[in-house]
């Protein structure tokens, strides 16, 4: 499920992967310019979820 989300994201280009060819396989993900600009959006939505919880 994990591998298939990080698929769609990269697919989306929010995300960016890059494979080394090392033993074992070593693979990073690093947000794209795209990935980085949804950042305030998701911290309002983090603050709104904080002020539900406190109700």
């Amino acid at each position: 499920m994990l591998t298939k989300c990080l698929r769609e994201l990269e697919k989306d280009k929010i995300i960016s992967r890059k494979q080394y060819n090392t033993i074992p396989p070593t693979v990073e993900y690093s947000l794209t310019n795209k990935g980085k600009s949804l950042i305030p959006a998701l911290e309002s939505v983090y603050e709104w979820a904080e002020k539900q919880m406190k109700k």
